[in-house]
């Protein structure tokens, strides 16, 4: 199923992304499941959830794809965490070294991301803007201490993200946070490809596009650190719950590296696209 959510007339909800013979449509789950779950977050903390949600697609509401203004599938994570250089091209484009004996995990807040369709917004602070094309696994049930080899089952699914960057505040200091939450920097969308849609998430295909034109690409068998061990390794630290977001790291090809440096701009267009999971497109605006 690929799950999303969505505005419809001013009242949030959740449902299944329908491609039928009459166009793209999504069916309200929200309508018929809202009063046990609220969201995507609460309906994938439910065992049965995702469950009930493939036999409430058949009688759900139909909308047009169309009529309703997307929101990044999960709204509200309790975490989102982020690995960093988890490529070896986009590390050495960096400069850093050959690699580190642990991941680069740093965090990032909800409010720094917006919707499929919706701008991405170069802040008023800086015209230092950066994508990141990445694969975001969205975690299914709660687990500390995950070993690798069961990884797997503690993910609900993927999505496309961009891990939009201000480069100048993320290098202030050693730390990244300042440069990786600016309000509405990166996107994630446009929905939830749930995890048995994706039997190998090390196949994946990745490309970022600017106004068309490819600046990244990668297959997530090139990752550093892969998905098992990422998320063992973070739930060593904190106890993972549904609906928590992990975007994985992006390939090379990122605007600072270039000479000169590329940075985006009002009127761009981002796409991030993943084979079998969608395209994320957005514009970029200036902050107001």
């Amino acid at each position: 199923m690929r799950l999303c959510s969505y505005l419809h007339q001013g009242r949030p909800s959740y449902g299944v992304v329908d491609e039928g013979s009459g166009g793209a449509a999504v069916r309200d789950l929200g309508s018929l499941l809202g009063a046990r779950a609220a969201g995507l977050r609460q309906l994938l903390a439910d065992p049965n959830g995702l469950n009930d949600a493939a036999i409430a697609a058949v009688r759900a509401p139909v909308l047009p794809l169309d009529d309703v203004t997307l929101l990044p599938p999960v709204t509200d994570p309790t975490r989102v965490l982020c690995v960093g250089l988890n490529y070896h091209d986009h590390r050495a484009e960096t400069g850093r070294g050959i690699g580190d004996e642990h991941p680069t995990i740093f965090v990032r807040f909800a409010s720094s991301f917006v919707a499929h369709g919706e701008p991405v917004l170069v802040p008023r602070a800086s015209e230092r803007l950066d994508y990141e094309g990445e694969l975001a696994v969205i975690i299914g049930r709660r687990g500390r201490h995950i070993g690798p080899a069961d990884a797997l089952s503690y993910v609900a699914g993927y999505s496309c993200l961009d891990d939009g960057s201000v480069r100048d505040y993320q290098r202030h200091t050693s730390q990244f946070t300042p440069g990786k939450n600016f309000d509405a920097s990166g996107s994630f969308g446009p929905w939830l490809v749930t995890a048995d849609e994706v039997p190998d998430p090390s196949a994946l295909e990745l490309t970022t596009r600017v106004n068309g034109e490819v600046r990244q690409h990668a297959t997530t068998d090139q990752l550093i650190f892969d998905i098992p061990t990422v998320i063992a390794y973070c739930s060593t630290f904190t106890t993972l719950e549904p609906g928590d977001v992990i975007a994985t790291g992006t390939p090379g090809g990122v605007g600072s590296a270039m000479d000169p440096p590329r940075w985006l701009r009002p009127g761009d267009v981002l796409e991030v696209e993943i084979s079998g999971v969608g395209t994320l497109r957005t514009p970029v605006a200036a902050e107001a």
